[in-house]
């Protein structure tokens, strides 16, 4: 069955979901209190008043046994949608977990790139340095170019440690950060 659907609900469940619903309401005690003050006017019809509690009391306790039944019911309901909310939270706890690991892999990567680019940069350096390679704009390309990837590879690692570090608060269920809002943004 999706978790999205719902399981159908026999006759009985609906009455019992309405019955408890209703039991909780301002109405409820107004009935209630309405018919339990009438049984007594039984005594003006000519009912003994042992008769009248007789009833009363057997009324009430057959009301407090289904009433007690119908709670009953609502807590094993309620218990089995918190397993269910407490398995996808489970699951969604691996997930974040898992895209963290893939952050860390993602952030090892960048920075052996960064290395790259350094060593690179540094080979460039030495060679200019030995008059190796002449001045001119071909040189100056190459190292406004690395200079280009040096500021892009710092500039993936800051957004990586920032998801990094987003990822460590929603791991320990903690306020979402803004990246994390325009990818599920909370209803308000």
């Amino acid at each position: 069955m999706k978790k999205d659907q719902k399981p159908k609900q026999s006759t009985l469940e609906k009455i019992s979901l309405a019955a408890t619903a209703w039991m909780g309401t301002p109405q409820s005690l107004i009935v209630h209190t309405i018919l339990f003050g009438a049984i007594f006017f039984l005594y003006l019809f000519g009912v003994s008043f042992d008769q009248i509690l007789l009833v009363l009391t057997t009324a009430v306790s057959l009301e407090a046994i289904y009433l007690s039944l119908f709670i009953q019911m609502t807590v094993n309901r309620t218990t089995k949608s918190l397993e269910d909310v407490q398995e996808d939270v489970e699951d969604i706890q691996e997930d974040v977990e898992d895209i963290q690991e893939d952050f860390e892999d993602i952030q090892e990567d960048v920075e052996g790139l960064e290395e790259n680019v350094e060593e690179i940069s540094q080979g460039f350096d030495k060679i200019s340095d030995q008059g190796t390679i002449k001045p001119g704009t071909q040189n100056s390309q190459n190292n406004s170019s690395l200079k280009t990837i040096e500021n892009q590879l710092s500039v993936i690692s800051k957004e990586l440690t920032s998801l990094r570090s987003d990822l460590d608060l929603v791991k320990n269920g903690k306020e979402r950060s803004s990246w994390l809002g325009k990818l599920n943004p909370r209803k308000k």
